[in-house]
């Protein structure tokens, strides 16, 4: 994934744009960037590896080295960025969030019509910041260019820009598969990913972009150069997982539409008259955790945390490179209360169910110290495709979701043809596959939310959402 934040300032605005971007650390690993404009000096970059160190801590210097009233900084978890460009627009430095599944077509298209060369990263990869690039240079403006390259790629784009003259150029996906919010102090405006980044500093909501939608920021207002379109698909996943609790899309604030998640996976549990003796509710940590609260209030099962994670040292699971590494690391970093889990029936409720690999850990870690039972419920539908808009999971290929591989175990590959029976627990297929889970990685239960049922907590229109992780509907 990824995040941005900008800002244009009467001030300094090295300080917002520093703090904003570091707000956005919860959503990559791998690169922090900072560019910023400054009348005398012009364009200035600096970008850090953030893979074992994060954000704050490689840029702490920043206020000694970098100045200007305008200023972009991203935390990306793929490609070095921003970039600072030269093109027939001018001087530019651009960041941007998606990602590109064709990008080796629009590399070989833009060979044969143009020419030219690109940069190449290690292993030959083309920097998508690069690509995005290459494609606006082939319109005659700014907007124009931004508008071609959205309709070229095949994935999703969000696109942030400094223009050498200290003016931001923001500009959502086509379709508003992630938000784009433009805030406000006093004179001051701001453009971020997560609404909370930049209340802390002061801004207000002034408006959150639609989708396509590219506005100009300046010293002087916020100026539409492209009106939005009509059809939004805003990733559902947003709500579920890698939103942040304090934040809102569309209105709908992440952390209450998890809550009643939660509610609404407990109500269908009473309805069905499942896992109704229980000693505590609890998430797994932790982004499980607000879902668990949304089922322990429904429920009235006491809400507890049987195992604490470990993270002043270990901050992040997903840090090392091999899986083996990160499953590792999150084993360390359970840490039991004894006295919630020996002899108890518990619940425990996760924001999704992927590969399960450490999921079967936990469970195994649960029994172990002693635990009489572990229900696992999760706060998705079942995953049965990987992500090709965002990229928000590491699976490189749809064989190694766990309910993919179920599946594939019950009925070989002729079972694909049923993928919605096996979401659905009201049909054979739909409970052989959750039995089968559970059989396979103890649990004495297993269920999913509904895909009904998480749209229904999202509270927007089904038509808005893009949930092809679950359906495989575009």
């Amino acid at each position: 994934m990824g995040g941005f934040f900008g800002a244009v300032c009467k001030q300094d605005a090295i300080a917002d744009v520093f703090f904003g971007t570091d707000y956005h650390s919860h959503l990559g690993t791998s690169r922090g960037g900072m560019a910023a404009y400054n009348e005398k000096i012009g364009l200035q970059r600096d970008i850090h590896n953030i893979q074992n160190s994060p954000f704050r801590t490689k840029f702490e210097h920043i206020f000694e080295e970098m100045q200007g009233n305008s200023a972009i900084g991203c935390i990306s978890d793929s490609d070095p960025q921003p970039l600072l460009m030269r093109s027939k627009f001018g001087a530019y430095a651009i960041c941007t969030v998606g990602v590109i599944n064709n990008a080796d077509k629009l590399i070989e298209q833009y060979f044969k019509c143009n020419g030219g060369h690109f940069n190449s990263m290690t292993g030959g990869r083309i920097n998508a910041n690069e690509i995005i690039s290459a494609l606006m240079s082939q319109k005659d403006s700014f907007v124009e260019g931004i508008r071609f390259a959205q309709e070229s790629i095949e994935g999703t784009a969000n696109i942030l820009i400094l223009k050498d003259g200290g003016a931001l150029i923001a500009a959502r996906d086509r379709l508003g598969r992630i938000p784009v919010l433009v805030g406000r102090r006093d004179d001051d405006y701001c453009v971020s990913f997560e609404s909370f980044a930049f209340q802390k500093l002061g801004y207000t909501l002034e408006k959150e972009l639609g989708p396509g939608e590219i506005v100009e920021i300046t010293g002087n207002g916020i100026k539409q150069l492209s009106a939005p379109g009509k059809e939004m698909r805003m990733c559902a996943f947003l709500w579920s997982y890698y939103g942040y609790p304090t934040s809102t899309y569309e209105g709908v604030n992440v952390e209450t539409m998890r809550y009643r998640n939660g509610e609404i996976m407990a109500q269908h549990d009473a309805d069905e008259g499942k896992a109704q003796e229980l000693d505590y509710v609890g998430g797994v940590p932790d982004s499980g955790t607000p879902h668990a609260i949304g089922y322990a209030n429904r429920s009235h099962a006491p809400f507890a945390r049987p195992y604490i994670k470990y993270t002043p040292t270990w901050s992040r699971s997903f840090t090392p490179q091999k899986q083996s590494e990160r499953n590792k690391v999150a084993k360390m970093k359970q840490i039991p209360v004894h006295d919630l889990i020996e002899g108890k029936n518990l619940l425990f409720v996760d924001d999704s169910i992927v590969r399960g690999t450490q999921l079967k850990e936990t469970v195994d870690f649960l029994y172990s110290n002693g635990a009489k039972s572990v229900h696992m419920r999760s706060a998705c539908p079942p995953i049965m495709y990987g992500c090709k808009y965002l990229n928000f999971s590491r699976a490189t290929n749809d064989m190694e979701l766990i309910a993919r591989r179920t599946i594939m175990e019950l009925e070989g590959e002729a079972g694909f043809a049923y993928i919605e029976e096996y979401s659905d627990s009201s049909t054979e297929r739909g409970k052989k596959l959750r039995q089968t889970i559970c059989d396979k990685f103890h649990f004495s239960s297993l269920e999913f939310q509904s895909l009904e049922g998480i749209i229904k907590a999202i509270g927007l229109e089904p038509c808005k959402l893009c949930t092809y992780c679950w359906t495989g509907k575009e």
